[in-house]
């Protein structure tokens, strides 16, 4: 009976599995069918096309600003990788490894900044950057994301820094290093899964978020994939799905490669992070 109940737990959970695989290679396959498929109409499209074709994706990169926005995006991505992960590192090492008046209010208060979607902001993050005079810039942007992934990764890489003993820089104190020194020597180097998942998420960030950059960005030179993509799509005099299904497979084919590769790194992070509090 024993026996039984282990086997129909197994079938059930490779069932949920196969359902879920199910789900997330159907779009999948669907959107890359609709990038080959001839035409512009998305109601003649077929998964598997009859005589596909890479015209849309020539017509992507000849006759629309693509890869302006591409160039744009790469740019936000790149620099609010770099800004967040360095904002995080610093804010996860000074509530792991100094104790200081407010520090548990300081990590409760990230914990429940995680809750609130980032959208409720709107008015607030816009009136800031008109004041600022950072409305329609990328910096602005940037500045949004950073402040952002501090709340959202704070808590992941405390918790991997928490699992390094602390014997390792106390050794490096009394041979005169400082905290800095103990931090990039010591701290760095053993917390790569933790530092790859932080950075990794902040890059692909700006590759899948649209109403920030639609809120902040107006200009036609400055606007990220997500809009350009959007504004294909977004009236009936105006839809070109087949162009659209096209940059979209251009936009995860990076995001899939690097997730693909990082993997290691990016559940060591997770698994590190859950750790400890």
């Amino acid at each position: 009976m024993s026996k039984f109940k282990n086997n129909l737990v197994v079938t059930g959970i490779y069932a949920v599995f196969a359902v879920l695989l199910v789900t997330t290679i159907y779009p999948i396959v669907w959107i890359v069918g609709t990038s080959l498929n001839p035409g512009d109409n998305l109601l003649v499209s077929k998964m598997i096309p009859d005589n596909p074709t890479i015209a849309h994706y020539i017509e992507l990169m000849q006759t629309t600003d693509f890869v302006l926005w591409y160039q744009n995006t790469i740019k936000i991505a790149l620099v609010n990788a770099v800004v967040s992960t360095a904002l995080v590192a610093a804010t996860a090492y000074a509530f792991s490894r100094f104790r200081f008046k407010g520090r548990q209010q300081g990590l409760m208060m990230l914990l429940v900044l995680q809750m609130f979607p980032g959208f409720l902001s709107v008015m607030a993050i816009f009136v800031l950057l008109l004041q600022t005079k950072l409305l329609d810039t990328h910096l602005g942007l940037i500045l949004i994301y950073a402040g952002g992934a501090v709340s959202m990764g704070t808590w992941v890489m405390k918790g991997h820094f928490d699992t390094i003993p602390k014997s390792l820089e106390e050794a490096a104190f009394i041979d005169g290093a400082s905290h800095a020194d103990a931090f990039f020597k010591i701290i760095f180097p053993l917390s790569l899964p933790a530092i790859t998942f932080v950075a990794l998420n902040s890059f692909i960030t700006p590759f899948m978020d649209f109403i920030l950059p639609q809120i902040v960005l107006r200009s036609s030179d400055k606007m990220t994939l997500a809009q350009g993509l959007y504004a294909m799509v977004a009236n009936e005099t105006n839809s070109s799905f087949t162009l659209f299904a096209a940059g979209a497979v251009l936009v995860a084919l990076p995001i899939t490669l690097l997730y693909m590769y990082f993997q290691k790194y990016l559940i060591h992070g997770i698994a590190a992070g859950a750790d400890k509090g």
